[in-house]
């Protein structure tokens, strides 16, 4: 693995990145695509993503042939193929529908911070996925998932909470990922060894 830095993200072969921002320690996996995208802190894809118009938290633990913020196609009108909106590469006299791509764009997925989508899974245009929350793999997401939950299946639903609802809430007020990277050293042993509820009571959560 190599080692990764604040100073720029590591990126992998033949990966596209397109008017896109990537945070310190990131990294993104051979073959992905990242477009129109936010990618926080410490935050990861790992191979063959495909992640359009998306705002990734920090700590955020994508795998492998994840999609999120898959593209959408014109289904109220006569037809919903490329050649509505991508006109220029069929026509010379015909410019792309600039509005179309706007339209899209606006769409964008909101992932949490310290979250997991599992392998394979998808995540729909528009959604949010909260803090702590678990996407399995294969799961195909088609509303917001709610912090600390773990959802699976097709299209994907509740299965349990990650952590209870108290100790979700004090997590997400200790807010511990947008601590200094010397802070999350010091407590790294800490998050290694305690329950989670004795490494609140101890970092103050």
């Amino acid at each position: 693995m190599k080692r990764l830095n604040a100073a720029a993200p590591v990126i992998h072969p033949e990966c596209e990145i397109i008017d896109s921002d990537m945070g310190a320690y990131t990294e993104i996996g051979r073959g992905s695509r990242v477009a129109q995208s936010v990618i926080g802190d410490y935050s990861y894809c790992d191979r063959y993503c495909d992640i359009a118009n998306a705002d990734i938290g920090r700590f955020s633990n994508i795998a492998s042939f994840v999609r999120i913020g898959a593209t959408d196609h014109p289904l109220d009108r006569a037809s919903l193929h490329h050649f509505l909106y991508r006109s220029a590469s069929y026509w010379d006299d015909a410019p792309d529908d600039a509005a179309w791509f706007d339209h899209r764009r606006s769409r964008r997925a909101s992932i949490g911070h310290d979250t997991w989508i599992g392998h394979d899974a998808q995540i729909k245009p528009g959604l949010s996925v909260g803090h702590g929350a678990v996407v399995a793999s294969g799961a195909i997401v088609t509303r917001d998932v709610a912090p600390y939950t773990i959802v699976a299946g097709v299209p994907a639903k509740p299965v349990r909470r990650r952590q209870p609802a108290a100790l979700a809430e004090r997590l997400i007020a200790l807010g511990w990922w947008d601590w200094t990277h010397e802070r999350l050293r010091g407590a790294l042993e800490d998050f290694r060894a305690l329950p989670v509820e004795a490494f609140l009571e101890k970092h103050g959560g």
